[in-house]
């Protein structure tokens, strides 16, 4: 995997992330700032009022779980 998908993201940013793949019925209350950073950053996209994860999220979530499970294992 490339570095491009290496983000130095706050504990509130990968858990809005996180909530993201969620159905939006479903969203919990989330952090605007966490979203308008991580829309910022390209990793969602508001549909309205709505945040979603887009497919560079997506790859930035499963990039940062395993790194995450690596640190664990350490």
């Amino acid at each position: 995997m490339t570095e491009e998908f290496d983000y130095d993201l706050t504990p509130s940013q990968w858990e809005t992330l996180k909530a993201l793949r969620t159905p939006a019925a479903k969203l919990p209350r989330m952090s605007r700032y966490a979203i308008d950073s991580l829309v910022a950053l390209g990793l969602a996209v508001m549909n309205g009022e709505v945040p979603a994860i887009t497919d560079k999220g997506r790859k930035v979530l499963i990039r940062g779980s395993s790194l995450l499970l690596q640190d664990l294992a350490a």
